[in-house]
């Protein structure tokens, strides 16, 4: 058998290329998969603020209430959601970091057996919403002690609680200083453990009472204020406070319905300390008086004037709804008594809940609209119509069947129209 040194070593040449090629394939097989880091569009190295920060940006900009029937958007929106999951937890990131996405699922995190959570909740934490869950993984260590809400009022107009907005509102809050990462020192280096507690962050005081009788207590050391750490060079940018005041906009989702007094809340989104979690900021809606209508609940009140004339021939007249979109269309054949009340169904406030299937399918439930009637009477009445009034009167029809009306008329007796209404004949 003849062998081919030459031959031998090409072909093991050849072999040695074909499996490093394929161990490489088969590397990028596994570490490929969603760049999360690319769909926040953020460098590896972001700090939680700033993958903070740009979710909520990108956030608001993909939301599907915003581009509806944009499905790209609505795939998008999504992306950032599972993005900042995994970003936003110490734990996940740096799985992610060391394995990709395949290593998440193998670790039963988001994209494995467990999911993410829903897009919206997580959207609900940032733009108002009743959810609270923890994100920050199990961790180690004592929980932190929560910090106190902020409580804000907002004011709000019946127009933007009828066809639902968007509201910005600048706050100013404490930060964690982003230089020192809430350690107050201006390099970690500077941060030293505490040479009177030994790092316990508590001091032992012996007491001696009497022979043999000795008293042991403990006490927050005075050194280092009971942190166990010291720091020897403070931070240049926060003057070793840990903290500063950070400008941010928190943008309020008002959604058709929502009523005065009614609670939105960003969570997290309070005051920052490195010794406790952040409270929530909660905006309290508080609806300004409208010049037209007034609410009681889902249902909307508003007055209209009308002539003596009117009142006696019947009226057919147009008013704006909250909206100016529509026209609310008056019409009265009969007789209208002061202070009657004429109800429009479905001329309302949206209703958020209890919706029916038949109203959903129509677009949503609205409350009524409630009208009542006041009469404008004439100043004087001169000699000449005295007479032809009476002579009208003489000649009309009285109908006291209408036990509703004659009872409406008795609990309205004597009142003409308000006072500012009195000149003219409009709403």
């Amino acid at each position: 058998m003849l062998v081919y040194p030459g031959r031998c070593r090409l072909l093991r040449t050849a072999i040695v290329a074909l499996y490093i090629c394929l161990l490489c394939f088969s590397i990028v097989g596994a570490a490929a998969g969603k760049d999360y880091y690319h769909i926040l569009g953020v460098s590896r190295d972001a700090s939680q603020q700033e993958i903070k920060r740009q979710y909520k940006t990108l956030s608001r900009k993909h939301h599907p209430d915003k581009n509806p029937g944009d499905e790209r958007a609505h795939e998008r929106f999504i992306e950032l959601a599972e993005a900042y999951e995994v970003l936003s937890d110490d734990e996940k990131r740096e799985i992610y970091n060391r394995y990709g996405e395949e290593g998440l699922k193998n670790q039963g995190g988001p994209g494995g057996g467990g999911g993410f959570h829903d897009p919206f909740d997580i959207f609900a934490q940032f733009f108002g919403g009743q959810v609270r869950f923890d994100r920050r993984g199990s961790g180690s260590g004592r929980a932190k002690p929560r910090g106190p809400d902020v409580h804000v009022r907002v004011p709000v107009t019946l127009l933007e609680l009828y066809t639902g907005t968007e509201i910005e509102v600048d706050i100013s809050k404490q930060a964690i200083c982003p230089h020192c990462d809430g350690s107050g020192a201006a390099t970690p280096d500077d941060v030293e453990t505490c040479n009177i507690c030994g790092g316990s962050g508590v001091r032992v005081v012996k007491h001696i009472l009497g022979p043999g009788i000795v008293q042991q207590m403990q006490s927050t050391c005075d050194e280092c204020g009971g942190k166990g750490k010291k720091v020897s060079k403070p931070c240049p940018h926060c003057k070793g406070s840990r903290v500063h005041r950070e400008a941010d906009v928190l943008a309020i989702r008002i959604e058709p319905g929502m009523r005065d007094g009614e609670q939105v809340s960003f969570e997290g989104e309070a005051d920052q300390h490195p010794d406790h979690e952040p409270g929530s900021v909660v905006f309290h809606l508080q609806q300004q008086t409208h010049k037209t209508f007034a609410r009681h609940g889902s249902d909307l009140h508003a007055e209209v004037t009308i002539t003596l004339l009117d009142a006696l021939i019947g009226f057919n007249r147009t008013i704006p709804h909250v909206d100016h979109k529509i026209a609310i269309e008056l019409s009265r054949a009969g007789v209208t008594p002061p202070g009657h009340v004429q109800i429009l169904a479905g001329k309302g406030m949206p209703i958020r809940q209890h919706v029916t299937a038949a109203a959903a399918a129509s677009g949503g439930a609205f409350g009524d609209m409630h009208i009542t009637y006041w009469i404008q009477f004439p100043k004087t009445v001169d000699a000449a119509t005295k007479v032809e009034l009476a002579s009208i009167f003489d000649s009309a029809t009285w109908d006291g069947s209408d036990a509703a009306s004659k009872q409406n008329t008795r609990s309205h007796r004597g009142k003409q129209a308000p006072p500012e209404a009195m000149a003219h004949d409009e709403l």
